[in-house]
């Protein structure tokens, strides 16, 4: 892609220090966003602002960051409509980077493509790395649509990610980050239990967890939100409420392949209490609090220090 114009559609947690980044290594970024403040800060950075997503018909690349596909549907109505009256021209791709539904976002690839008369192609490319790596560039980036759309934009999500991998056809990017999510939800849920155990039996969640890490229990889920497990920060790097979305795709995904998912089932339920307890908005990790709120209070026995027999 000789083109080095880009749109990017949602600068939240994720999108504004992957917007930053490309716009650092020479894309020139022209972006939309609900709330001013990121778009201020992109400007400051040289990016530009633009008013409505339809305005950004003509650009070669358009990425969309947003929560979930229906929010994708909604922010891009006006662009369809636009492409619609008016097609863009061939090779237009739009990127899909959020997390979102396998078999949704192949819907989605086939209403643009009608809409504008085969000449915008849509590709998913949803990212694993959370808040850091998005910051540093280093994003995990798991793309599926044609190869010929994959490929033109591969220069743009190598600004933001050092791993991007073609896996197939539309929907196999976001197949991929349903299994990503699958490993860190219930991995994550796991040393939420595991440190709810160590410490109402008397035992240092941090100490267990640095023996843990130098054993086959190691992990960078461990490496990563460990450390918040134990001190309970729940600052969030990005809404635990999205984990129970995540992985209802997977269980989706399970369903249509006749896999069966039962950690992922188990992780849909434990998930949607987190946010049936009003804790969707905190960190992942606040599924320890969730855990906590399921347990008995404590005996008397372990508060003194001793380890359960």
């Amino acid at each position: 892609m000789q083109d080095k114009r880009a749109g990017f559609v949602g600068l939240g947690l994720m999108g504004l220090p992957m917007a930053t980044n490309a716009l650092m290594k020479g894309w020139h970024i022209t972006a939309w966003n609900r709330s001013p403040g990121p778009l201020r800060e992109l400007q400051r950075l040289g990016g530009e602002a633009a008013a409505l997503i339809a305005d950004m018909r003509d650009l070669p690349v358009i990425i969309f960051m947003l929560p979930d596909l229906p929010e994708i549907e909604e922010a891009a109505a006006g662009l369809m409509e636009s492409w619609e009256r008016h097609p863009p021209a061939p090779g237009t791709v739009v990127v899909v980077m959020s997390s979102v539904s396998p078999t949704g976002v192949q819907d989605f690839g086939h209403r643009v493509a009608a809409v504008s008369s085969g000449h915008a192609r849509v590709v998913d490319a949803p990212v694993s790395g959370g808040t850091r790596g998005a910051a540093d560039g280093m994003l995990a980036i798991m793309a599926g649509g044609e190869e010929a759309a994959v490929r033109s934009v591969e220069p743009l999500l190598h600004c933001m990610g050092t791993t991007v991998r073609h896996l197939g056809p539309l929907g196999a990017g976001s197949l991929a980050k349903a299994c990503n999510q699958l490993v860190v939800g219930t991995t994550t849920a796991a040393l939420a239990e595991a440190a709810e155990l160590a410490e109402r039996s008397g035992l240092d969640p941090g100490a267990l967890f640095e023996v843990l890490s130098g054993g086959l229990a190691g992990s960078r889920v461990l490496d990563i939100v460990g450390p918040r497990l134990v001190s309970k920060d729940y600052t969030p790097t990005g809404p635990a409420k999205f984990m129970h979305k995540d992985l209802s795709f997977v269980v989706e995904a399970a369903r249509a392949a006749g896999s069966a998912v039962p950690m992922a089932t188990a992780g849909v339920e434990l998930y949607a209490e987190l946010k049936r307890q009003g804790l969707g908005d905190q960190d992942l990790a606040v599924v320890r609090q969730t855990i906590s709120r399921l347990s008995r209070p404590a005996p008397e026995a372990l508060a003194e220090g001793t380890v359960a027999s």
